[in-house]
């Protein structure tokens, strides 16, 4: 599916000459830790954030305070783990979505995009979860593909589940075959096995954290 059918218009963006208290209103209603400003020929602005709109005087229109607005959006064509990036280091639960031309199309929800992982193969093919450890100089994804492809695995996912400044740990996803011999292969590499799980113990235990952070996001 497109991440671009996850693009929702149902709350347009404040016109700079509204009201302050309009704004506050709006945060009230809803559950947005921000809501996206046009100017007057609707052009997107930024994003107010709700912490920031309730010290406002409601009285005021929202153009004397463009100075606290945030400039962040993604694009329509903006990678979905990119797209995860961005809310985070905003601290946003909306995401302004703008096209190659600068207009604007709505916004992402958090939530949306967080439940795209619950259906990546990550989560719904069989396989093994496998947690591997290595210096932060020393380990390479294109060695840990070979390691897992040479004994005939196929990896359905790897992600970076730790790291600090000497040690990092991969987390990964392996269809295909047994843990087995692909573990005594990264040991002889000098990976540290953190964890290895066959088939769905540890996968159940990932997906029911997934699932509770949705629920969670739907209070």
């Amino acid at each position: 599916m497109r991440l671009s059918e996850y693009i929702i218009n149902d709350v347009k963006p404040l016109s700079i000459s509204s009201k302050v208290s309009d704004m506050q209103l709006l945060f009230n209603q809803l559950t947005f830790s921000h809501i996206p400003v046009k100017d007057a020929h609707g052009n997107f602005l930024g994003c107010f954030s709700e912490a920031d709109a309730h010290c406002f005087d409601s009285a005021q229109p929202i153009s004397e305070f463009l100075y606290a607005l945030e400039d962040f959006y993604v694009r329509d064509n903006t990678p979905w783990l990119d797209i995860l990036e961005e809310f985070a280091v905003n601290s946003a639960n909306v995401m302004p979505v703008l096209n190659g031309i600068n207009e604007y199309l709505g916004y992402y929800e958090l939530k949306d995009v967080i439940s795209l992982f619950g259906h990546s193969p990550f989560f719904t093919e069989a396989g093994g979860i496998l947690v591997v450890e290595k210096g932060i100089n020393d380990y390479s994804f294109s060695e840990i593909s070979q390691i897992v492809e040479s004994n005939g695995g196929k990896i359905l996912g790897a992600f970076i589940s730790k790291m600090n400044s000497d040690l990092v740990q991969v987390t990964l996803k392996i269809g295909n075959t047994g843990l087995n011999e692909i573990i005594q292969t990264f040991r002889r590499y000098s990976y540290n096995i953190i964890s290895g799980h066959e088939e769905d113990g540890y996968l159940e235990s990932l997906k029911e954290r997934s699932d509770y952070l949705k629920r969670y996001l739907n209070i």
